[in-house]
């Protein structure tokens, strides 16, 4: 039997590339979003369920990930994924760009993988997506540092709550990534160097890097693994 996967954050970049790298064994998804994810759905080349959602306010996100679990009938996997920041420095970011990005990040992503948890029976995989900014203190992002070193240490505190119910809870903290999110980033000249002669690896990583991590994660093939959070970085962090 197929298993039944949630993912978050489908519509583009990592979560579309985690989406599809399920869908290439045949697993039945449903794919939770603020978009339609109609791209990812048209690359899928199989129907998929998708849910429509605010993820920045957690009760729709539990509300949106409890129908997503009806519709599919049971729920083996579920990525939690979606995230997002905010560059500006702390005296000038507002506090209500600060809560949207903890809510977003952190909140949200525990009530989605507690709305999945509640329906795991006999057991299942979770895995969120942390960041290596979760180990560093990063620079003008101090909403997208502080909740995502969140994600980190809740992937350890719901690991230790779920394992004895057959729940493994980890996550991938990707490194520094060509895709929409980095843009305007890598926009800079200047800072694309500095930053890309940081990485040991010789280049930046790809969304698929972190999808195939992912779903090493959700596999059998990592079943002793539990409240892990996975650098998947091109050595960034080590260096």
């Amino acid at each position: 039997m197929s298993r039944a996967v949630i993912v978050t954050g489908a519509s583009r970049g990592i979560g579309r590339a985690i989406a599809l790298r399920f869908g290439t064994e045949g697993c039945d998804l449903a794919l939770i979003q603020r978009g339609d994810a109609a791209e990812t759905v048209r690359a899928l080349g199989r129907p998929a369920i998708v849910e429509q959602c605010d993820l920045a306010n957690a009760e729709e996100a539990e509300q949106a990930t409890a129908r997503a679990i009806e519709r599919l009938g049971r729920v083996d996997v579920c990525v939690c994924n979606a995230g997002g920041a905010v560059r500006a420095s702390a005296l000038e970011v507002s506090l209500s760009d600060f809560r949207r990005i903890v809510e977003l990040n952190l909140v949200s992503t525990f009530a989605v993988a507690r709305a999945a948890a509640r329906a795991m029976d006999g057991g299942g995989a979770i895995v969120m997506t942390a960041s290596v900014i979760s180990f560093q203190g990063g620079w003008r992002v101090g909403s997208y540092a502080a909740s995502k070193a969140g994600v980190a240490n809740l992937v350890r505190a719901l690991a230790n709550e779920w394992a004895s119910l057959g729940i493994r809870v980890n996550a991938v903290a990707p490194g520094y990534i060509e895709n929409e999110f980095t843009a305007a980033l890598r926009a800079d000249p200047v800072r694309t160097a500095e930053l890309s002669a940081r990485i040991p690896a010789g280049r930046w990583g790809r969304d698929e890097d972190i999808a195939d991590a992912v779903h090493w994660l959700a596999s059998p093939e990592a079943a002793y693994v539990h409240g892990h959070t996975l650098a998947v970085d091109g050595g960034w962090l080590g260096r």
